[in-house]
């Protein structure tokens, strides 16, 4: 009885080109959704109009590809720009590529996305926070301080030390009265005194700085953190872990 021939494994399927995922996207597209966008303060001009529940979901459909994440980019559209940030490769994400996502930013949403979903992975995360810090784009700017936020959540080996220096960078900006900076500083110092007893500490003190300064973005930012910081909820969840 002769043997039966051992049948080819089936190709993998080759994964979809940019321009197949954009498509997609287009017949995703809500007026509603796009109509939105404005009360958020998001351009629509180069929009469809998808959900970021939708576009969650076509990525985890898709999966990770750094090379369809470039290509998303490249064509401008905001959607396929967020669903970049959601498919790229951490391990794969360049230093050059971060600088180059940064200055395309126009968007608090894009902007705050690739930090919380992609950089903060990176193996540039603290590096790109010094670097960003003291630079004039808006955008760029804030994504200094939405990465230092997303690291406080994600970055669970990251030593205090680095969030203390993370402060210092908090001081310095917080006279920036922008809106889309001083809310990403904020962020980022009420972020820090949420991590760690320590940090909660040196976080207040700086809250407390700038609430006593006499410029009035400073003050604003200063004040805005100390509510949260010495909240009720805030105190008994550090109190939660001195007790562990």
């Amino acid at each position: 009885m002769s043997a039966k021939k051992r049948q080819p494994a089936p190709k993998a399927a080759s994964p979809p080109a940019a321009d197949e995922v954009i498509a997609k996207l287009k017949k995703m597209a809500s007026a509603k959704v796009r109509d939105g966008m404005a009360r958020y303060a998001i351009p629509a001009d180069n929009a469809f109009g998808v959900s970021v529940g939708a576009m969650r979901s076509l990525a985890k459909k898709l999966g990770r590809n750094h090379d369809l994440a470039a290509d998303l980019w490249k064509s401008g559209w905001y959607e396929a720009r967020m669903l970049a940030t959601f498919v790229d490769e951490p391990e794969r994400v360049t230093s050059q590529q971060m600088d180059r996502w940064a200055k395309d930013f126009d968007s608090w949403a894009i902007c705050d996305t690739a930090c919380f979903a992609l950089f903060d992975r990176s193996p540039f995360a603290w590096k790109k926070v010094d670097q960003w810090a003291p630079k004039r784009e808006e955008f760029v700017k804030r994504s200094a301080f939405a990465l230092l936020a997303s690291l406080t959540v994600h970055d669970k080996l990251a030593e205090d030390d680095k969030f203390a220096h993370g402060l210092e960078l908090i001081e310095q900006a917080a006279c920036d009265e922008r809106n889309f900076v001083k809310k990403a500083v904020n962020w980022a110092l009420r972020s820090i005194g949420k991590r760690s007893l320590l940090l909660h500490s040196l976080a207040i003190a700086s809250a407390q700085k700038l609430a006593a300064s006499t410029d009035p973005t400073e003050r604003w930012v200063g004040k805005d953190a100390l509510r949260e910081l010495t909240s009720p909820a805030v105190v008994k969840r550090l109190a939660k872990r001195r007790n562990k």
